[in-house]
């Protein structure tokens, strides 16, 4: 199984660096996963991480209580899906809660959509908890920031707000005029079905412990794609064994309303390729799994001659776009999707 361990430290907003450097000065004393892990998954003073096995998570959690307190943390509130892991961490630094983890760090009441973890069945979900403020920009503004959603797993959804607003924007309605009845009837609409999202779960884990690792093949694939209303990205990994396990995961996503001023499709189709190229390099930098092959699909045929076009130039607004995309990948790593697909 994939065994997956969260922590946190009783310590200020500089736990970060002190962590770093406690790290850097044991390095000897410590296995170089400990050290590791100090360095690339804290997130302030909450640890997230994630081995292979109870034995390697036993061993990691004992090691880094160990290598905190010679910097004077302690970790608390220890929380992981294994019960052998639990039970080697002494019941005085486990949290109080057994069955999912807010990973919302705001405890307002305020929060009308919260990411939590569950525990038990390992999978992302979404608590829906929302309460009609009204129809007026400033209200429809209220809720839709209030959405948390930090990896875009339900772009689609919290899409409808920013139309809503944007719309309202164009016509210059002030922050407190009540919106159109056409845009409020979208929008009742929208916080009606709302509730739907509590039935949608993500699975935490994108390599199952069933995989054969010495046979590991994994494969990035970004899906890019517009309208003329918005444009955006997601990136799905891809693994596979040499028995023929495999599994796919959805691991972020992006929208992004269209500009005010129109552009054309095909612009915003190469809008919508930079998101792709962008996402890319932030999950490349964050996830620590090689990758064998990378996969950029568009349904464009015209950015797809923009691409593989590296002769002729063309103009600002698509020579910017273009020089992104061919500072990260290379003409062969696009491919072509049929829309209907």
């Amino acid at each position: 199984m994939n065994v997956h361990l969260f922590g946190a430290t009783s310590s200020p907003s500089c736990a970060a660096f002190c962590l770093k450097r406690t790290a850097n000065e044991n390095t000897d004393k410590f296995s170089q996963e400990a050290v590791s892990t100090v360095e690339r998954n804290f997130y302030v003073d909450d640890l997230l991480k994630s081995v292979l096995d109870s034995s390697s998570g036993i061993r990691l959690a004992a090691e880094m209580k160990e290598l905190l307190s010679l910097g004077g943390f302690r970790l608390t509130k220890w929380l992981s899906n294994c019960e052998h892991v639990m039970n080697s961490i002494p019941e005085a630094d486990r949290t109080q809660s057994k069955e999912k983890i807010d990973l919302d760090n705001e405890s307002s009441c305020e929060r009308t959509l919260g990411l939590q973890w569950h525990v038990k069945y390992d999978h992302f979900v979404f608590d829906v908890n929302l309460h009609d403020k009204g129809t007026t920009r400033r209200n429809i503004l209220s809720v839709a920031s209030s959405l948390y959603d930090p990896l875009g797993l339900v772009a689609p959804v919290t899409l409808t707000p920013k139309l809503i607003l944007q719309r309202a924007c164009r016509t210059n309605l002030g922050w407190d005029e009540q919106i159109p009845d056409a845009d409020a009837e979208k929008w009742l609409q929208w916080l009606a079905s709302l509730p739907a999202l509590s039935k949608v779960s993500i699975d935490r884990c994108i390599i199952p412990g069933e995989l054969d690792r010495s046979t590991l093949k994994a494969e990035l694939h970004m899906f890019s794609d517009s309208s003329e209303y918005a444009y955006g990205s997601s990136v799905y990994l891809k693994v596979y064994d040499a028995k023929g396990h495999s599994k796919c995961s959805l691991i972020i996503g992006k929208s992004r309303l269209a500009p005010i001023k129109a552009i054309s499709i095909p612009r915003l189709e190469l809008a919508a390729a930079v998101v792709a190229v962008k996402l890319y390099q932030i999950v490349i930098e964050e996830l620590d799994v090689k990758i064998t092959e990378r996969y950029f699909w568009t349904d464009s045929m015209i950015v797809l001659g923009y691409i593989r076009n590296e002769t002729k130039r063309f103009k600002t607004f698509v020579a910017n776009r273009l020089s992104i995309i061919h500072e990260v990948t290379s003409p062969h790593d696009w491919r072509h999707v049929p829309s209907k697909e």
